[in-house]
């Protein structure tokens, strides 16, 4: 192994960047501690009360009822090295009372900045310890049409931006296929940081994001939405089914006070993984183009 006082600043950056792809979110002590060592000392130490609690000293006094000194310099064991006191991370743990700062943070914001900087600043999940980025809504707004994805992947916490890497690429393809650009849509994410190893975000902390979600596409106000990938369609149509039985399907999804079409749709990730998908994913984007011509 190369101790990391020879590596190059450019080869720390690409260690740290493997062990956050991995998952890695917890770094180890900068002291090492022997723990083998303290448990010794605590198990000998018990070891001579015990003795002493069998010999009467627990009265204080010795076999013929004489005080023992309590001065007597110990001899039992060596004096162990205080260990260092252990310096734990903070980590933001996901309860209720974080989805209601969320979504006091959130309904705050008058604008997309002031909401993207509410988001920045908020610390009540543990999914922004781990990651690099921020993902929030970028694009133009005018332009009425909305996509989301459902977390940041590797690329996108790297970039961020959302639809990056091998996926953006495909994904740019899929938009020029039915005339339409980033520049003249907005892109976001449903959960705005990436899991560790990219798992799949449990409940409460999808419930945690959900006011920030449903505040950006308020305050975008699109006229129309395109739901991106099998987490996506299940978060905001409120499913069990995959992407298979919710894509191609148009349901409203609530904006502020009113109801937005929304448009589930395989994801480019999952176009990688599956290219037999692609014809379905053509199919539900020619759909979605005869909806903007329409004007409904």
């Amino acid at each position: 192994m190369i101790p990391a006082r020879d590596m190059t600043p450019a080869e720390l950056a690409a260690l740290l960047h493997f062990y956050a792809d991995a998952g890695v979110d917890w770094l180890v002590e900068e002291e090492p501690v022997d723990q083998v060592a303290a448990f010794l000392a605590e198990r000998e130490a018990k070891t001579v009360l015990v003795d002493a609690a069998r010999s009467g000293v627990a009265d204080a006094t010795g076999a013929a009822g004489a005080p023992i000194a309590r001065d007597r310099p110990a001899r039992e064991r060596p004096a162990a090295k205080p260990a260092e006191p252990q310096r734990i991370q903070a980590m933001a743990i996901p309860d209720e009372h974080a989805v209601t700062d969320a979504r006091f943070a959130a309904e705050s914001a008058r604008s997309l900045s002031e909401l993207k900087t509410a988001l920045e600043g908020f610390a009540g999940c543990n999914l922004k310890t781990s990651a690099r980025s921020t993902i929030f809504a970028n694009g133009d707004p005018a332009g009425g049409i909305m996509v989301i994805g459902g977390m940041p992947s590797a690329d996108d916490d790297r970039e961020g931006e959302a639809f990056s890497g091998r996926a953006g690429q495909l994904f740019d393809r899929m938009l020029a296929s039915i005339g339409l650009a980033r520049s003249g849509i907005v892109l976001t994410t449903v959960i705005p940081w990436r899991p560790p190893g990219d798992r799949a975000p449990t409940k409460l902390e999808a419930d945690i994001c959900r006011p920030f979600i449903d505040r950006q596409i308020e305050l975008a106000e699109p006229r129309l939405v395109l739901l991106m990938g099998n987490f996506t369609a299940r978060f905001f149509f409120n499913a069990q089914e995959t992407i298979h039985g919710l894509r191609g399907q148009w349901r409203d999804i609530a904006s502020g006070g009113h109801a937005v079409p929304a448009l589930a749709c395989l994801h480019p990730l999952e176009l990688l993984a599956a290219p037999a998908g692609k014809a379905l994913a053509w199919r539900d984007l020619l759909d979605f183009r005869r909806r903007i011509d329409s004007g409904n």
